[in-house]
Formats: C-alpha cells, structure tokens, sequence
C-alpha cells in the first residue's frame, strides 16, 4: 500500500491552536509546545499504518464527500464496506465525529434505508436534496457544507480526514492547515486535484487500501427502509 506523507516548509511561526476539550493524547499535548518550522515536502512510501501509529494525531474528525467516493468506488470495482472504512479511517484515534456528505432523492427508498443505516453506524449524515435542472441532470454538490464544517470544528479536533478528490475544497484544507489541523487526503490519485494534494499534510491512494475496506463478496447488509423501521 503506497501513502505520500508529507509536510509543507512556511516562513512562519504561529501559536498552537488551544482545544476547549483536551483529547487524550498518546504523545505529548501540542498545546504545551511551541510549532517548529516544517521540513520540505518529502515523499514517503512506508505502509499507511506504520505512519499513522508513529502519529500524534490527537482527536480525529472524519469528512466522506459521499457522491465522490461512490464515483471512486465505481472506478475501482468494489462496494465500500462502510464499518471497514469508519475503523481504517480512525485507526485507534479517538473519533470526535465522522461526517458523510450526500444528496438525497427522497423517493428513492432504498437509497433512504442506506442513510438510516448510516446514521445507527458511527456517522453524522448531512443531505441535501437533489436538484434537477433544466438539462434533466440530477446533481447536488455539497462543498460548502464540508467546507463549513470542517473550519467552524477545527478547534475541537486536531486531524482532519477528508475523503474527496474534489479540488474545490483545498481553499478549506488550506485554511484549517493555518489553523494548526493536520489534515490527511484519501482518494483516489488519478482522480484526485493536484491543488488538494498540494495542501494536505498527507495523501493516501484509495486504490492502496481498497483491500481493507471493501465489501466482503459473501457479507451484505439489511438496510431497512424507513417504512419498515421503527423510526
């Protein structure tokens, strides 16, 4: 499994950013040391989990662009196991919330028995209804509610991990970098903006992990429909 890790070189010095709930940390607190300078970017192609143990990450927040991820999936000819990918993404860190970001046709049911099971699994689904334009082309971009967000939450986590390739939102990976968040990309490289890669301190490939969270062929899951819940 290839991961680029890396960091960004900046001639300035800022202060630690303070968080209003300390996480446990598995190193030493950030908040009672000064930021060094930062190393040229530098690529790595050590195995994902020998670097991420080696990390302080502190408390994690997760970012799913989920429209996104299921065009990756697509690409990559398997069916996210999404337990799989919740406990990959986290690896042992202490999760402060896992987002995951769709547009919703509310007259598909089983695409609402999909969210419903979402929801009772770990993550926080923000949804949006699909707009049909004139051009009869269903879309729904949620950009500027991952970008929101990720910058009104930053003072509570101290690793972002945004799943998209989405160029769009490096202007908010960008501005939680300032912030003192350590922000890690995962997608898939082919597709993926190379202003997102830019300015992330980490890039992982979701074709190097694609074996750690796809769907087992032999295993599915029962997604009720809200019809038959007891919502």
């Amino acid at each position: 499994m290839i991961i680029t890790n890396f960091s960004k070189q900046r001639n300035e010095f800022k202060e630690p950013k303070v968080l209003k709930t300390k996480p446990h940390w598995q190193g030493q607190n950030l908040s009672d040391t000064t930021v060094k300078s930062k190393e040229p970017k530098i690529q790595d192609t050590t195995s994902d989990s020998s670097i991420v143990n080696s990390l302080n990450r502190g408390r994690v927040a997760i970012f799913i662009d989920g429209l996104n991820l299921f065009h990756t999936a697509l690409q990559l000819g398997i069916e996210i196991d999404y337990v799989k990918l919740l406990c990959h993404l986290t690896n042992g860190s202490r999760l402060l919330r896992a987002f995951f970001y769709t547009g919703v046709d509310i007259s598909n049911e089983k695409q609402q028995g999909f969210l419903l099971w979402m929801r009772r699994n770990g993550y926080r689904v923000v949804a949006k209804d699909i707009m049909q334009p004139a051009e009869n082309f269903k879309k729904s971009n949620l950009n500027v509610e991952i970008a929101v967000d990720m910058i009104t939450l930053a003072p509570y986590y101290d690793t972002a991990v945004l799943v998209s390739g989405d160029g769009d939102l490096a202007y908010a990976v960008n501005a939680v970098s300032r912030m003192g968040v350590r922000v890690e990309v995962v997608s898939l490289q082919t597709t993926t903006s190379e202003s997102l890669i830019d300015v992330a301190d980490c890039f992982i490939d979701l074709d190097s992990i694609k074996a750690h969270i796809q769907k087992d062929s032999n295993l599915g899951y029962s997604y009720r429909t809200p019809s038959n819940s007891n919502l």
